[in-house]
């Protein structure tokens, strides 16, 4: 410690003083001064600069032509696995597109027995989880009186066609009165029961009160056992279903309250329902798919809103995890089911839910999280025309059908 006694003269500045000492001792020390010159003798090199990462290309997403001149194409599957997509007709015929080129020969054709009055049509088709060893898969279509059937078909040994002499059928559901509001969506869920998605039966509001009625097979989701069906035993109540046993309910219902179900999809546990509104607003459903008996609220309720009332009853109903108006941009009218994104080209999209409009065209998705739907996301992608459904191929790559052409869901430039 520098200890020192000093005698100032009076008009001495005590701040320049102690500036001129501090720089007497750092130059005591060996420090003060001018630094070195960079690249000075002696002095280390200076470091080299560090390499920024570029910044992340925002994710685009584009659809890619993949089939046109189709005649009203409704559906689009596949096995899991399988490189080749069945393409559904809505006349009737279910045609195979393979490497990329439609082969000529339909898998099967059922338009002799299918009726396309108003919105029916041959809508679906699913395969049976064991279709690799037993060749069975199941048909929504709409019969010559309008009623809704499904029936159960099988391969036949050229694994590029169906038997068509296999049919059974499984169940056939009243539609009378009206052409519209048939649902659509066949297709097995994690369970293995076969699910069916039921429109209300037609016309605006549901007049007959279907979708409350749980005597009455209109307006529902629908769990069957099919694993042992026969033409005698088509299917038998799985032992779970809610309303089995229950005197004055279908023992088939495993939820009511639906208006028009057109497209539905599993994800895990998660089952997602996309169900067209009336006049005002369109919904996206989200509930476990091992709970039933839920009652989705319609015709109390058109999305969130009460339907033709000021206040209604919401208690025990199942609101909607996303809505959107009819006056929104782009003049939706007509919501269109997709599937949550589980393929590979595009790892980025994992647990993101797609769906569509039938007038907007519009490709959007969000993440389910905590009972809400986030990273909502409008992908501002080619409008293709008018919605008519989403497809899965077996590596769980997406389609969009419009029109008469099919478009794959691709990572954009």
């Amino acid at each position: 410690m520098l200890s020192m006694r000093l005698r100032l003269p009076l008009p001495f500045s005590l701040p320049i003083y102690l500036a001129g000492l501090s720089g007497a001792l750092l130059a005591a020390c060996g420090g003060g001064g001018s630094a070195p010159a960079t690249g000075a003798p002696g002095s280390p090199p200076p470091p080299p600069p560090v390499a920024q990462p570029p910044a992340p290309t925002p994710l685009t997403l584009a659809l890619a032509p993949v089939a046109s001149n189709l005649a009203s194409p409704t559906f689009l599957t596949a096995p899991p696995g399988d490189a080749r997509q069945f393409i559904v007709e809505r006349a009737g015929r279910i045609l195979l597109l393979q490497n990329g080129a439609l082969l000529a020969q339909p898998f099967l054709d059922l338009r002799a027995l299918t009726n396309v009055t108003g919105e029916g049509g041959l809508l679906s088709l699913a395969f049976d989880p064991n279709y690799a060893t037993n060749g069975r898969f199941y048909v929504y279509r709409t019969n010559a009186d309008l009623d809704i059937v499904v029936e159960r078909y099988t391969v036949s040994a050229d694994p590029n066609r169906a038997d068509a002499g296999s049919g059974i059928t499984i169940i056939r559901i009243p539609h009378p009165t009206f052409t519209n509001h048939f649902g659509g969506l066949v297709a097995f869920g994690p369970d293995g029961y076969l699910y069916l998605g039921t429109g209300d039966g037609g016309s605006a509001g549901d007049p007959p009160g279907n979708a409350q009625n749980l005597n009455s097979l209109l307006g529902k989701m629908l769990r069957l056992d099919v694993s042992n069906a026969s033409a005698t035993v088509p299917y038998t109540i799985p032992a779970t279903n809610p309303y089995r046993g229950q005197a004055g309910a279908r023992p088939e219902i495993w939820a009511y309250g639906l208006r028009n179900p057109w497209r539905f999809s599993f994800d895990a546990d998660r089952l997602y329902i996309a169900d067209v509104g009336q006049a005002q607003r369109e919904e996206i459903d989200l509930a476990s798919s091992t709970q039933g008996g839920l009652n989705y609220g319609w015709n109390r309720m058109e999305g969130s809103s009460c339907y033709g009332a000021q206040s209604c009853d919401r208690n025990g109903l199942v609101l909607p995890i996303l809505e959107y108006s009819h006056s929104d941009a782009g003049n939706p009218c007509s919501i269109t089911g997709g599937y949550v994104y589980r393929g590979a080209a595009i790892p980025e999209l994992a647990g993101r839910y797609f769906y569509s409009d039938y007038c907007a065209g519009f490709l959007r998705s969000f993440l389910a999280a905590d009972g809400s739907a986030t990273e909502q996301r409008d992908w501002n992608v080619a409008k293709p025309g008018q919605v008519v459904s989403f497809g899965r191929d077996g590596q769980g790559e997406l389609y969009v059908l419009a029109g008469n052409g099919i478009w794959k869901v691709v990572r954009g430039q």
